[in-house]
């Protein structure tokens, strides 16, 4: 059994000193390889991972000209409802699709083979807000990895668009807000990322159907799970456009980020789990939240990144929901406070008031700071070791220390894994220690009264996120 950690409190007790380090680094090893405390470091999660090099140098090839230009050019096809005509090459949501895949294929020509580009289409038959059969179509780029190929990150961003009713296929529905520019933030994304080799694969995909019912996601979801494809994480982009609330007040340096907690593709059996040990916090995709606060809050983004504890806002649902649905970790970006009178509107001036989602409303250089929060999420996902698998918290007796195993990674670069811990009524981690290239450690603290997490790092000191322990042998 490992020995106490220097500094803590005996086992037996409750981590009462936890708050005073909330807000800290990761926790340095003495030379007897145990925990020190923790030390302060300005309202950093002590999950935190710093930017390096390669990264900033990523992130300032994101271009705010180039995303507005994608903004306005998606805006002239006039509609992109997803019921419109889709055989023009000027209007509709069928010239949409065939310059968002020419642009994508552009990008793939430069990526010396690693990216394709392609549609993924189906028939939708009559269902709701689906009157007739319509085809439905995704452009999908994929960026395939080059060490770990077969683990999948997704971005994605809807390309149709509407008015204020929603049948309405034919009136001008810009959709510049909602959501051009969630599908200029992936395709600049592409772009970028096409000229390198991550390690993970990472899928960038503009769906349709989104207005009329998540169509386009959830078939793309479904293809996903029908492959058997490990999509350990799935971002949709929607309403990333402005940094202006109806009220006139602005928040440039904020993205929300909608997270789910009780999964839900949860089963009866996984509910008397997680009711058994509070995991309510503690999702796969609560886990993949706090590691875009780890990564994405920085200087080298410029942002922060408001984590919201629900799935979505309400009376409303993104493409996210269909991967949550088939059990991918998924969450969704939304600008900080949003103008109704530019969402789902028609383009008119009543009582001296624009209403419509122009272009005009959008604010650029905010969508490419969310475009950098995005990219250092994918980028350290794909560069650091997968989620460790098969977690568990050892309950084959009772005792008052914690026993914790999981399985050995498969990474090439892999180096070790730390094992994190916080109270149970903290929301973020709040201690970390090294424990090693190793499948088992115990910490001389109760599982009874704190949580416990694994998280896995590489050679290049690239950290997975956490993975959360379920009760077992």
């Amino acid at each position: 059994m490992s020995e106490q950690p220097a500094g803590m409190p005996r086992r037996r007790t409750v981590l009462t000193s936890a708050a005073a380090v909330t807000a800290a680094t990761a926790v340095p090893l003495t030379a007897a390889g145990q925990a020190a405390a923790a030390p302060s470091d300005g309202g950093r999660p002590v999950t935190a991972q710093a930017p390096d090099r390669e990264l900033r140098t990523l992130l300032k090839e994101i271009d705010a000209d180039r995303i507005e230009a994608t903004v306005r050019r998606l805006a002239a096809f006039g509609t992109r409802h997803t019921l419109s005509v889709q055989d023009d090459p000027e209007r509709g949501i069928g010239a949409a699709r065939d310059w968002i895949l020419a642009e994508m294929k552009k990008y793939a020509a430069v990526s010396g083979g690693r990216m394709t580009a392609e549609l993924q289409s189906y028939i939708q038959e009559p269902a709701s807000r689906i009157p007739v059969a319509t085809r439905i179509t995704n452009v999908v780029a994929t960026l395939r990895g080059s060490v770990d190929p077969d683990r999948v990150y997704v971005v994605a961003g809807h390309y149709d668009s509407r008015v204020s009713d929603v049948m309405d296929a034919t009136s001008d529905a810009p959709g510049a807000d909602d959501d051009a520019s969630g599908v200029a933030l992936v395709m600049e994304l592409a772009r970028v990322l096409a000229k390198r080799r991550p390690a993970a694969t990472i899928v960038f995909v503009a769906v349709a159907g989104e207005e009329q019912g998540l169509y386009g996601s959830g078939y793309a979801a479904r293809q996903f799970k029908a492959a058997g494809a490990d999509v350990q994480g799935m971002f949709t982009n929607d309403i990333i456009g402005s940094s202006r609330a109806d009220d006139g007040t602005r928040d440039p340096y904020t993205v929300r980020l909608f997270t789910e907690g009780v999964p839900t593709s949860e089963t009866p059996a996984q509910a008397n789990t997680r009711r058994s040990v509070g995991g309510e916090n503690d999702s796969a995709t609560r886990q993949l939240a706090r590691f875009v606060s780890d990564v994405g809050s920085n200087d080298a983004t410029g942002m922060n990144v408001r984590v919201v504890y629900r799935r979505d806002r309400y009376l409303r649902g993104g493409d996210h929901i269909p991967f949550l649905e088939q059990g991918y970790p998924a969450a969704r970006f939304t600008e900080p406070a949003e103008d109704f009178a530019h969402q789902h509107q028609d383009v008119r001036v009543e009582d001296g008031k624009q209403y419509g989602d122009l272009p005009e409303f959008c604010d650029f250089d905010y969508i490419a700071r969310v475009t950098r929060v995005n990219g250092a999420v994918l980028w350290t996902l794909a560069q650091a070791p997968g989620t460790p698998r098969e977690a568990r918290i050892v309950t084959s007796n009772l005792t008052n220390d914690t026993e914790l195993k999981w399985e050995l990674g498969t990474e090439p670069d892999l180096a070790g894994y730390e094992v994190v811990w916080r109270e149970t009524t903290d929301s973020e981690w709040t201690h970390v220690i090294k424990v090693g290239l190793v499948t088992t450690h115990t910490v001389d603290l109760s599982k009874d009264n704190v949580f416990f997490g694994v998280r896995a790092v590489n050679h290049n000191g690239k950290r997975s996120p956490v993975a959360f322990p379920l009760p077992g042998n």
